[in-house]
C-alpha cells in the first residue's frame, strides 16, 4: 500500500510541475472587452493626469509676481502635479492595456516624474537637461493624444 501511495503522490507531484512549467512562459490572454476597458481606463487616467499638470504648471500667484509666498506655493503645486501625475499613471496602468500605450504611459509617467524630481531640487525648465524632458514629456503626450483616439 505505501509503494502505491508513493507512485501515486509521484504522478501527482509530476502532473503539478508539468502544469507550472506550461503556463511561467505563457503571455496573459485577454478578451477584447478587457483590452478596450484597460485602453478607456488608461486613457481616462491620462485625461486627469494632463489636466492637472495644465492647471499647476501654469498658475500665478495670486499677490502677483511680488508674492513670494504664493510663488512658491504655486511652484509646490506644480512639483507635485508632476510627480503625483507620474505616480497615478503608474497606478492606474491595467495589464491589459495595448503594449505600445502601455509602454508610451511609463515612459511618459517616468518623465512627468522626472521633471517633478529635478524641479524640487531646484533646477530650473531653462536647464539644459531639464528643458530637454519637458520636449520629451511633450513629444510623449502627442503620441497618447494620438493613441487614446
Amino acid at each position: 500500500m505505501s509503494i502505491l501511495s508513493l507512485v501515486v503522490a509521484d504522478v501527482a507531484l509530476g502532473v503539478a510541475g508539468w502544469a507550472l512549467w506550461r503556463t511561467q512562459d505563457r503571455e496573459p490572454v485577454y478578451s477584447e472587452t478587457q483590452i478596450a476597458d484597460a485602453k478607456a481606463g488608461t486613457c481616462s487616467a491620462l485625461d486627469v493626469v494632463r489636466r492637472g499638470v495644465s492647471l499647476n504648471t501654469n498658475l500665478q500667484p495670486a499677490g502677483g509676481p511680488e508674492d513670494v509666498t504664493g510663488a512658491q506655493a504655486v511652484a509646490a503645486n506644480a512639483r507635485v502635479s508632476l510627480y503625483d501625475g507620474g505616480q497615478y499613471l503608474l497606478a492606474r496602468l491595467d495589464p491589459a492595456t495595448p503594449p505600445e500605450l502601455a509602454d508610451k504611459v511609463r515612459e511618459f509617467a517616468d518623465t512627468l516624474m522626472d521633471i517633478g524630481a529635478y524641479a524640487t531640487a531646484g533646477v530650473s525648465n531653462q536647464d539644459a537637461e531639464q528643458a530637454e524632458r519637458l520636449r520629451t514629456a511633450d513629444e510623449a503626450n502627442k503620441t497618447l493624444i494620438e493613441l487614446c483616439k
